[in-house]
């Protein structure tokens, strides 16, 4: 091997001259007492090899050398970016939903304190109140209103109409960016359905808590009864012992009834916002015992022992239950996460099975197996006491 010279590069003898270091380049210079062209290096000479040599432009990057992009992507660094995104989300949410209730507890403050010095409260206007009027002039509107009223929620028709809208648009938008755009449009369709979900699951939870508190409003009425109330003047003194639902729409059926509706009215529009076979079992009662006299006492006693017995008979069935229920939400849940997981391990294969007629055709298809299996599970698991 002669002297001075390597694989990737010469190695000359240089002299070491103040100033020619140029980019990392040792120019020929005078170094210690190295000769020259003699091929020996002195004592002193250094190698162009040990000092990083310059490139022209456009070269290709050193071997083994990956880009800061690459080393970010392939690293543990996307997943610690979506961790602390997903943390920010939900901290986020959080404080809103801790500052709209806080905003709701002042003005609710706001108003007690005006009605107890007699002052007149403050008006303000509720969000998107044109909306809500607009909305309000369509048959579907009011049929939403009445909706809204059923589950107890102080949301208007136009607030609901608005964040589903505004949730059917986010959901396409995430679909599209996170998955396919060919999942958009099913995005949408399933966000519109989850908004008609969240009125018929309040709607649900209320009346089940009605009917959870009936035998407790049928002693209420008995003991009412007994001690010679009226039974207008028991459904207003029930209003006020029992807590929500139950006390709120006892309290529509005592204003009704003091407008002038009779008692049957007034609880025929009770049994029409709560649908149940116990409220329609203690409705009837009272119907009749308001028609044809007589003690209603005894009647009531017994029912509130039937009612204590069927709310422990669905306490039992729900419970049992619950694992079928919790199933029928894992099954799409599970189709979902193969997908993110399948377009994780290959980037864009989603969109290239969605790019042909028949990778749709095979999407939609497995959609709907597992719609029809989330139907069938709910239904199964669905019993009526």
């Amino acid at each position: 091997m002669t002297p001075g010279l390597l694989t990737r590069g010469l190695l000359m003898p240089v002299e070491w001259t103040p100033g020619l270091l140029t980019r990392g380049l040792l120019m020929p210079g005078t170094l210690g007492s190295g000769t020259p062209g003699s091929g020996t290096p002195g004592s002193g000479t250094l190698s162009a090899a040990l000092v990083p040599q310059a490139r022209p432009a456009g070269a290709g990057s050193v071997p083994g050398a990956r880009p800061l992009a690459v080393a970010f992507a392939s690293g543990p660094y996307p997943l610690l970016v979506l961790g602390v995104s997903t943390l920010a989300l939900v901290l986020g949410v959080w404080g809103l939903t801790a500052w709209w209730g806080g905003r709701a507890d002042r003005a609710a403050l706001v108003e007690r304190l005006a009605a107890e010095s007699g002052a007149p409260a403050p008006s303000r206007q509720a969000p998107f109140a044109g909306l809500d009027r607009r909305v309000r002039r369509y048959a579907w509107g009011r049929r939403l209103a009445g909706r809204l009223a059923a589950t107890g929620t102080d949301l208007t028709p136009g607030q609901f109409t608005a964040a589903v809208t505004g949730l059917i648009a986010g959901s396409w938008l995430l679909a599209a960016l996170i998955l396919a755009p060919f999942f958009g449009p099913i995005a949408a369709v399933l966000a519109a359905w989850a908004g008609y979900s969240f009125l018929e699951w309040r709607r649900r939870v209320r009346n089940e808590r009605f009917i959870a508190q009936l035998p407790d409003l049928a002693r209420v009425l008995a003991n009412a009864t007994q001690a010679g109330l009226a039974l207008r003047t028991a459904v207003s003194m029930a209003a006020e012992e029992l807590e929500a639902p139950a006390g709120e729409e006892l309290k529509q059926v005592a204003d009704a009834m003091a407008l002038g509706h009779s008692v049957e009215d007034a609880l025929g529009e009770l049994q029409q916002r709560l649908p149940s076979r116990e409220l329609i079992v203690l409705v009837s009662t009272l119907v009749l015992s308001s028609r044809a006299g007589g003690s209603v006492v005894e009647s009531l006693r017994n029912l509130t022992v039937t009612l204590e017995e069927r709310k422990e008979t669905r306490r039992e069935i729900r419970t049992q239950m619950s694992q079928v229920t919790v199933t029928a939400y894992a099954v799409p849940v599970i189709g979902l996460g193969s997908l993110l997981l399948l377009d994780r391990i290959m980037p864009g294969s989603l969109s290239a099975m969605t790019g042909s007629t028949a990778g749709r055709v095979c999407v939609l298809v497995s959609l709907g197996l597992y719609v029809l299996g989330f139907a069938l599970i709910r239904r199964m698991s669905r019993i009526d006491v």
